[in-house]
């Protein structure tokens, strides 16, 4: 394990069906048993996003993008390769692209995920995948910022920008395969007084658009609903949040750092259901050391209803895995991406593998299976495929730098009900490793 430095953050972004059984060619032994259909090594994978018909995987892989013939699920298969984008340029090649969205057969990958010391190579990249065995180059959009996180939506990208200031959502018009900024909002559209709050813990670390509205995780500011109808004019619809602005104000480094990792707040990943009346938050956290022992913890996945966009209300939270050590060198467990689709919520976590949760009622979440491997897998994204066949997983590249003997792969797994057979037990240290207790 690598310990990266906690004050990272600082600089940019802090680091988401009514049949059970699935199709009888998936499936073999006991039906209860549940393991990986099959995989792939993929060197970089950080997210994953799925075509609408499951049988194709396209991939953020660091230095570019890549796709995965899923339609075999025994055998996922590397269709193509784009890596070393931009390396004509000066500070090229384009580094730390760790996110992709898909929108019909154009693919829309950013990067770099957080500043690049001595870089000022910063991009959006517009791709036609109308044969993802050939990915072209449309356009490159460069900018003045990071761009952690990106989305394609109804010819329109949507960009986090991590500018130090405002951190806007930036919008372009993504027609005729070329990208031209149209409009723009932040935090202090809604309110001025976010100014007053650090930068760093009101960044804006991802971005979901679906049927006019954005989906903005503000980090501990909360997560903001905006209408995106016009989006040469977004405007405020409304937000949820665990931490008020006034504990915010005035704090000092320590606290930043504290409040960068460790709950409440870590508002990381927002998706609604196809309805848009509920929505998953996923929040990213870990435990601080303090000398000999550890303050904070994983957070989890909580659900709301927000079919009120102007009154969202809580639902129910579905809880992190236990792990012997949550700090950033430790197996930690915190939610990562998570999908929602027919009344699942597929996600991940990390060390502690990805999980399956009946959501048809939301105010009590049922898990149907969890699967993981921590000694060779950190799970970055879970995404629905084939619903009732199987869906998709990431496992990110040396940990997405917090491990180096993880392998990056492309998993996909059984979309039913059942139970890892012989489940490593994530409570109990790796040789060598030590227990930290709570503060």
């Amino acid at each position: 394990m690598r310990r990266r430095d906690v004050l990272a953050g600082l600089a940019g972004a802090a680091g988401a069906i009514g049949v059970y059984g699935a199709a009888s060619v998936l499936t073999s032994g006991d039906p209860g048993s549940y393991e990986p259909l099959g995989s792939v090594d993929l060197e970089g994978t950080r997210e994953l996003v799925s075509s609408d018909d499951g049988s194709t995987a396209f991939l953020a892989v660091d230095d570019g993008i890549a796709t995965v013939d899923c339609s075999t699920p025994s055998d996922p298969t590397v269709l193509a390769e784009r890596r070393g984008v931009l390396a004509d340029d000066p500070d090229g090649p384009l580094g730390l692209v760790w996110d992709v969205s898909l929108s019909g057969d154009r693919l829309l990958a950013a990067g770099p995920a957080q500043p690049v010391p001595g870089s000022a190579l910063q991009a959006a990249l517009l791709f036609d995948v109308a044969d993802p065995a050939d990915p072209q180059l449309l356009d490159v959009y460069s900018t003045e910022f990071p761009i952690h996180n990106c989305y394609l939506e109804d010819g329109y990208a949507y960009l986090t920008a991590y500018d130090g200031e405002g951190n806007p959502l930036v919008i372009c018009d993504a027609g005729d395969g070329v990208l031209t900024e149209v409009g723009r909002w932040s935090l202090f559209d809604h309110d001025p007084a976010w100014s007053d709050v650090h930068t760093a813990l009101r960044q804006l670390h991802d971005v979901t658009v679906q049927d006019g509205v954005a989906y903005l995780p503000y980090w501990d500011a909360g997560t903001y609903l905006v209408d995106v109808s016009d989006p040469t004019a977004p405007s405020y619809l409304g937000h949820t949040s665990v931490r008020g602005r006034s504990a915010m104000t005035d704090v000092g480094l320590v606290e930043i750092q504290r409040g960068l990792l460790a709950p409440p707040g870590n508002s990381h990943f927002v998706t609604p259901d196809e309805s848009g009346d509920l929505i998953a938050v996923g929040r990213e956290a870990w435990a601080v050391p303090q000398g000999d022992c550890s303050v904070g913890g994983p957070a989890g996945i909580d659900l709301y209803d927000a079919s009120d966009p102007t009154e969202i209300t809580h639902h129910a939270t579905i809880d992190p895995p236990e792990s012997y050590a949550n700090t950033r060198s430790g197996w930690f467990t915190t939610a990562h991406n998570v999908d929602l689709r027919d009344g699942r919520c597929y996600s991940s976590w990390y060390f502690g593998g990805v999980k399956v949760h009946d959501v048809s009622n939301p105010g009590a979440p049922e898990e149907l299976t969890w699967w993981r491997k921590p000694e060779e897998t950190s799970f970055w994204t879970a995404q629905h495929a084939v619903p009732g066949e199987y869906f998709l997983a990431s496992s990110a590249d040396d940990a997405a730098g917090y491990a180096d003997s993880i392998p990056g792969r492309v998993y996909v797994f059984p979309d039913r009900e059942g139970r890892q057979p012989n489940a490593p037990e994530l409570t109990a240290p790796p040789e060598g490793e030590q227990r930290l207790r709570e503060c």
